[in-house]
C-alpha cells in the first residue's frame, strides 16, 4: 500500500504539513520504517556488508532523546506477508529492483535503499536492551498501527503515505521532518521540532470530502491495485491540467485531487463509476474488474479495533487471523508477537514461500544465499515435515526447495517443539552446522552460534585464509570490548576502505552473513538451544575488510598486541579449523571430507601451543603455519576432498636461525651434528656435476645453517659456490674479519677447518 509521490506533493506545503513542537505524548512508531530511515539518512556503509555497531549507537541515541522529551514510544514491526496475489506481485517486483540496486552498490558504490542483513535484528535487539515496548504483527501492520494511534489519540511516526489516508486525530509525523537530533527548549521544556500532517488540513486545502480519501488513494496508483498501465484524462479545475495523464508525479496527484474536489456531492460509488468512464479504449468487463479492485482496496482503510493495545498494556497476545489457525500452532503466537521469531515463519507455514534477503554483491557471482540453503532445508523440515511439498524460495531466481528431516530432527514435531528435550533441540542445531557440543565448551556463550556458523562457512564457501582470520579478529575484538563494558573504539575504522571492496571478498563475507542469518532463524525456532548472538558486535564491514588487507602481509598478533585477544583468537581459530571428535561417526559426509582435507594442516589449539612453549622454551607464534593458514594451492571446495594440502611453513624459509628459536645447549649440539651429517658434500661430488649432489648444494645455499664445528669455533656464515670452481665456497665471520677460502693463509682457523672437511 502507499500513494507514490504524495510526500513530494505535500512536503513544501506549510498549510498541510504544519510546524509542531512534539513532547509529552505517546507515539506509535513504524519500526521497519524508522530502521531504514536511521541507517540511510546517516549514510552508513552499504558496500562492505554493514556497520551494525554504528547503527546501534544511532538507535540508542534516538530513543534516549524521545525519553528526554517525555515521549513514550511503542514500536510496531512488520509480520509475515499476506497471501494476496497483488501483494506477492508487488513483492516480486521490488525484489527485482533490489537485485539491480545490489549490483550497483557492489560495482559502483551507489547509495540505494538496501539494508544489510542484520540491520533489523540489531534494531530489535537494541530496543529490547533499552526496554522500549515492541510488538510484531501478523500480516500487514498499517491498519493495526492506525487503530492503536486513534484509540490512544496520539500520532504515528512514519514515512508511509497510507497513514495520510487513515482518519487519525493526531495525524502523522513524517520522519523526513522529524528533527530528533535538533532538540529545542522553551518554557515548557525540551521538544522535538517537526511537521505534522492531518487529514483535516489536507481535505480543507484541496476541498474534498474526507470520505473520498480512500477513493483517492486507491485510484492514485495504490500498491494494491494493478492499474499502472491505465491512462487517465483528468478534468482538473487548474489551468494546464485538464488533459494530464495520471502517473506517479505530484502534478498528476494534484490534478486527480482537483477532479475529486469537483464531485463533493456524489457518493464514492458514483465517483468510481465516473472514473472508470474516463479510461479510454477499455471494455465494459475490464472497467467492472478494475472498479472491483479499487473497491477492494478501499476496504483496507476501514480501521478495526486495535489488537495491540491489550498487548502493550496487559501483555495479551493478539489472536491469529482466521486463515492462519489451521496451519500455525498456537505456541508460535507469543514468540512471534514479541519479536523472537521472524515473520518468515508465517510465510513458510501459510504460503509455502520464503523471500530471501538480498545483499550488495555482483550479479555475475552466484547468490550468497545458496551457501546456506542446507540450513534452510532443516528449518523447512521442522516447520512442515515431510510430504508437505516444496518451499518456493524467492531469490535471484525462484527455486523449489524440499524440506529436510534427518538425524535428531526426526524426534521433533512442530506442535510440541517447546516441550522437546533441550539436548535434542541442541543436537539438531549442531548437526546442521557440523559441530560437536564439547568443541564449543570453551567458547564464550554469545559466540557459540557464530563460531559454529563460521566452521560451516569454512567448509561450504572455502574462503581464503585471510578472510577467516579477519572475521575472527573482528569477532574477538567486539566480544572483548563488549565484555569489558567499553564503547566501540573501532568506530573510527568506518573511515577506512572508502574505496569499493574486492567483489570476491565481499561475496565471501556475504555468504557468512547469509549462513548466520539462517542459522539464527533455526536456533530461534528451536527455542534458543544456543544463546542468541549479539549481532552489533560480531561484524563491522569496513573494519573487517581493512583487517583482511592488512593480513596479507601482517600477522594477527602484530595488528592487535593484546594477550587476552591472542588467547581468545587462538581458541576460536582452533575450534573453527580442527575436526570435531565425532567426525568418525559421520563417514562419507561433509564433516568426514572436512576432516580428511584438514589432516595436513597441523593446526594447534591453545592448549597445544602452550604445551609446546613449555617444552621448547619459546613462544609459539600465530604465524601462517600455526594459525590455520593454507598455501595457495590448498583451497577447499564444497564437497571435494583436496588431495594436495601442504602446511605453509613447508614452502617458506625460516625467518630466524634454529639456535635463536630454541635456547638449549644439548639441543644445539645434537641439531648441528645431524645437520652436518645430512648436508656435508661427499668428496666425489665434483665429478658428478649436475647430479643430485649438485642440486643439494644449490638447494641448501640459502639456508645459512651452521655446522657443529663452526659453532664451536664461533664461526658462522653461508655456504655458496666459489666462482670458477665446482667446489663449495664458505664465507665466515671470525673474531678477525670476514674472509673466503682464498684468504685462508691470513686466517689459520679457516685453513684448519677446511682441511678437516676435505674441501682442499
Amino acid at each position: 500500500m502507499g500513494v507514490t509521490g504524495l510526500w513530494s506533493l505535500l512536503g513544501g506545503n506549510s498549510k498541510i504539513n504544519k510546524y509542531h513542537r512534539f513532547r509529552d505524548s505517546k507515539l506509535v512508531v513504524d519500526g521497519s520504517n524508522l530502521a531504514y530511515h536511521l541507517y540511510f539518512r546517516n549514510f552508513l556503509d552499504l558496500s562492505h556488508g554493514g556497520e551494525y555497531l554504528a547503527f546501534q549507537a544511532l538507535v540508542q541515541a534516538f530513543f534516549t532523546i524521545l525519553q528526554n522529551c517525555g515521549i513514550k514510544p511503542y514500536v510496531v514491526m512488520d509480520g509475515g506477508s499476506s497471501k494476496s496475489d497483488d501483494k506477492l506481485n508487488n513483492i516480486l517486483k521490488r525484489n527485482r529492483e533490489f537485485l539491480q540496486r545490489a549490483h550497483d552498490i557492489a560495482l559502483k558504490g551507489r547509495r540505494a535503499d538496501l539494508l544489510p542483513s542484520f540491520t533489523l535484528s540489531v534494531f530489535e535487539q537494541t530496543l529490547n536492551d533499552i526496554k522500549v515496548p515492541l510488538v510484531r504483527c501478523f500480516g500487514e501492520t498499517d491498519g493495526q498501527m492506525a487503530a492503536l494511534a486513534r484509540e490512544w489519540c496520539c500520532p504515528v511516526l512514519s514515512t508511509d503515505t497510507d497513514f495520510c489516508i487513515y482518519d487519525l486525530p493526531e495525524g502523522v509525523l513524517p520522519l523526513d521532518h522529524f528533527r530528533w537530533d535538533g532538540v529545542e527548549t522553551d518554557l515548557g521544556g525540551c521538544f522535538i521540532p517537526c511537521k505534522r500532517y492531518t487529514t483535516f488540513s489536507f481535505c480543507t486545502f484541496f476541498n474534498i470530502d474526507p470520505q473520498l480519501l480512500p477513493v483517492f488513494a486507491s485510484l492514485a496508483e495504490n500498491d494494491d491495485v494493478n492499474l499502472r498501465e491505465i491512462k487517465w484524462i483528468l478534468r482538473a479545475n487548474h489551468p494546464g491540467q485538464s488533459t494530464k495523464a495520471m502517473g506517479i508525479n505530484a502534478a498528476c496527484l494534484e490534478g486527480l485531487l482537483s477532479w475529486l474536489g469537483a464531485k463533493t456531492d456524489q457518493t464514492a460509488e458514483d465517483i468510481l463509476t465516473a472514473a472508470m468512464a474516463l479510461i479510454p479504449d477499455m471494455s465494459q468487463q475490464a472497467q467492472t474488474e478494475a472498479q472491483t479492485e479499487v473497491q477492494k482496496s478501499m476496504l483496507e482503510y476501514r480501521l478495526p479495533s486495535s489488537s495491540l493495545r491489550g498487548f502493550f498494556s496487559e501483555g495479551t497476545v493478539p489472536p491469529l487471523p482466521a486463515e492462519m489457525l489451521s496451519c500455525v500452532p498456537d505456541w508460535v503466537r507469543t514468540p512471534l508477537t514479541r519479536g523472537e521469531l521472524s515473520g518468515d515463519v508465517l510465510n513458510v507455514l501459510v504460503d509455502r514461500r520464503m523471500i530471501l534477503g538480498i545483499q550488495a554483491e555482483l550479479s555475475d557471482l552466484q547468490s550468497s544465499n545458496l551457501t546456506s540453503q542446507p540450513i534452510r532445508q532443516v528449518l523447512y523440515g521442522l516447520l512442515l515435515g515431510l510430504g508437505q511439498g516444496a518451499v518456493r524460495e524467492v531469490d535471484r531466481v525462484e527455486l523449489e526447495v524440499q524440506p529436510l528431516v534427518q538425524g535428531a530432527a526426526q524426534q521433533l514435531t512442530l506442535a510440541t517443539l517447546p516441550q522437546a528435550d533441550p539436548a535434542v533441540r541442541l543436537q539438531v542445531c549442531l548437526e546442521t552446522l557440523g559441530m560437536e557440543e564439547e568443541t564449543l565448551e570453551e567458547v564464550p556463550a554469545h559466540l557459540r552460534l557464530p563460531v559454529a556458523v563460521t566452521r560451516y562457512w569454512l567448509r561450504r564457501a572455502s574462503p581464503e585464509p585471510t578472510l577467516l582470520k579477519a572475521l575472527l579478529m573482528v569477532m574477538v575484538q567486539g566480544e572483548l570490548i563488549r565484555k569489558n563494558g567499553g564503547k566501540a573504539d573501532g568506530q573510527h575504522y568506518t573511515k577506512h576502505s572508502e574505496q569499493l571492496p574486492d567483489g570476491f571478498v565481499a561475496h565471501s563475507f556475504n555468504q557468512w552473513q547469509a549462513c548466520l542469518k539462517d542459522a539464527s532463524q533455526l536456533n530461534l525456532l528451536l527455542c534458543k538451544p544456543l544463546p542468541e548472538p549479539l549481532f552489533a558486535w560480531l561484524y563491522k564491514g569496513r573494519l573487517v575488510h581493512h583487517r583482511q588487507k592488512l593480513l596479507q602481509w601482517k600477522k594477527p598478533e602484530d595488528i592487535v598486541q593484546d594477550d587476552e585477544f591472542r588467547r581468545l583468537y587462538r581458541r576460536l581459530l582452533g575450534v573453527v579449523t580442527q575436526p570435531d571428535p565425532g567426525a568418525n561417526r559421520r563417514a562419507g559426509g561433509p564433516e568426514a571430507q572436512l576432516r580428511a582435507s584438514m589432516e595436513h594442516l597441523h593446526l594447534k589449539t591453545q592448549n597445544e601451543e602452550e604445551e609446546e612453549e613449555e617444552e621448547l622454551g619459546g613462544a609459539a607464534g600465530l604465524d601462517q603455519g600455526s594459525d590455520g593458514s593454507w598455501v595457495e594451492n590448498a583451497k577447499l571446495r564444497p564437497g571435494v576432498v583436496t588431495t594436495r594440502l601442504t602446511p605453509s611453513w613447508c614452502n617458506r624459509p625460516l625467518e630466524r636461525k634454529p639456535e635463536d628459536m630454541v635456547q638449549d645447549d644439548q639441543f644445539r649440539r645434537l641439531y648441528r651434528r645431524l645437520l652436518g651429517a645430512v648436508t656435508q658434500p661427499d668428496p666425489g661430488a665434483n665429478r658428478r656435476a649436475g647430479g643430485p649432489e649438485a642440486h643439494l648444494r644449490a638447494s641448501i645455499e640459502p639456508l645459512h645453517l651452521n655446522t657443529q664445528d663452526e659453532e664451536e669455533e664461533e664461526l658462522g656464515g653461508a655456504e655458496g659456490l666459489d666462482q670458477g670452481s665446482d667446489r663449495l665456497r664458505v664465507s665466515v665471520r671470525t673474531r678477525y674479519r670476514n674472509k673466503d677460502r682464498k684468504d685462508r693463509s691470513r686466517n689459520p682457523e679457516l685453513g684448519r677447518k677446511q682441511e678437516r672437511e676435505g674441501w682442499l
